[in-house]
């Protein structure tokens, strides 16, 4: 029996495996390694004696209402299975409480790797970077591509007044979750609120998509291999997606971005694009108007703050399982400035 981690109880997931994993487990020895586990929801590896799966909970603590859906994860990674969007294959999801204390789900693991650090693009080519940021718009650009009801997830979110539910939404959780006053915050969400424009536009969104968050194969020409980290999907506009993304991407020239404790550096390498470029060959691809970005930019920035101020409050907690995101709050100020910027930008301040 593997021993037990932060949130993986080692004796209950071993009874849990023997009932519904059987042919996995099979009585035999396994270990359990945390892969991830302070921006969203943890991820651990499994080693079984007849396979490798991952398994994915919710944070420790206190976790905010509609945040981190087990269930909702696992749904649209099933739904998603055949389409042009790599995902990898679900296999069990539990929503019995006296598990783990939460509901969580096991998932096939998917070869390949996960680029987190600057480090692990230092050593790829320029063309290997540039194939990589090609891949992951172009994966993005499909799964805007999809509809909804031909996967099964016509009644996965409500599209209609998207950009105004999620203003509202995340609004209530920085009241939830804050640590501090901050009243620039409260000064961009009201503006965000009095000019939030109509959806562009309707699809499956992701809610989080950038590099880190997804599985890629440099086995042979670099490829997104699997998107990970489901857990806020929806269906959506889809221009805020392609913000989410924008707001991750790390341009050489930008001091700021260093603060945010994600992926730092790892696009400002030669062979990535600029985060315009990004843009640009999204409306290439989609031939959808861009004009209104710098909205969807302030929106992201704002939502991006209030993950972070939430990692912050596990942090302070206690209730964070990995290292690295002690700088977490340090970012949260910056990416409002930013988000005022980008509203300034449009005239909408």
């Amino acid at each position: 029996m593997s021993t037990d981690l932060p949130g993986l109880p080692a004796a209950n997931i071993e009874k849990w495996l023997q009932e519904t994993l059987p042919d996995l487990l099979d009585g035999g020895p396994w270990q359990a390694e945390l892969i991830s586990g302070g921006l969203s929801n943890i991820t651990y590896r499994l080693r079984l004696p007849h396979g490798t799966v991952i398994l994915r909970r919710p944070p420790l603590g206190q976790v905010l209402p509609s945040a981190h859906d087990m269930k909702r994860e696992y749904r649209v990674q099933t739904a998603l299975a055949g389409t042009a969007v790599p995902v990898p294959r679900t296999l069990a999801l539990c929503t019995d409480p006296d598990v783990l204390g939460c509901p969580f789900y096991v998932m096939a693991e998917v070869p390949g790797a996960v680029i987190r650090t600057a480090e692990d693009t230092a050593g790829l080519s320029p063309e290997a970077r540039s194939a990589l940021a090609d891949g992951l718009v172009h994966t993005l650009a499909d799964l805007h591509s999809i509809d909804p009801s031909s996967v099964g997830l016509a009644d996965f979110g409500r599209p209609h007044g998207y950009c105004a539910r999620q203003v509202s939404r995340w609004g209530e959780q920085w009241r939830r979750s804050h640590t501090r006053e901050l009243p620039d915050m409260d000064v961009l969400l009201n503006r965000l609120s009095d000019h939030v424009p109509e959806s562009s536009d309707a699809s499956i969104v992701h809610g989080d998509y950038r590099l880190d968050n997804t599985i890629v194969d440099l086995s042979g020409p670099p490829r997104i291999a699997g998107v990970l980290d489901w857990e806020l999907s929806t269906l959506g506009d889809p221009l805020a997606d392609l913000a989410m993304t924008l707001t991750y991407w790390h341009d050489h020239d930008d001091a700021d971005r260093e603060l945010i404790p994600v992926a730092v550096g790892v696009t400002t390498q030669q062979g990535f694009p600029a985060s315009y470029e990004v843009a640009e060959k999204y409306e290439w691809l989609t031939g959808r108007d861009l004009s209104l970005l710098p909205f969807y930019m302030a929106f992201s920035a704002m939502k991006l703050a209030v993950i972070l101020e939430g990692v912050h409050a596990r942090y302070l907690g206690g209730q964070t399982v990995s290292e690295g995101y002690e700088g977490a709050g340090a970012a949260v100020p910056v990416l409002v400035s930013k988000a005022l910027r980008e509203l300034r930008v449009i005239g909408r301040a």
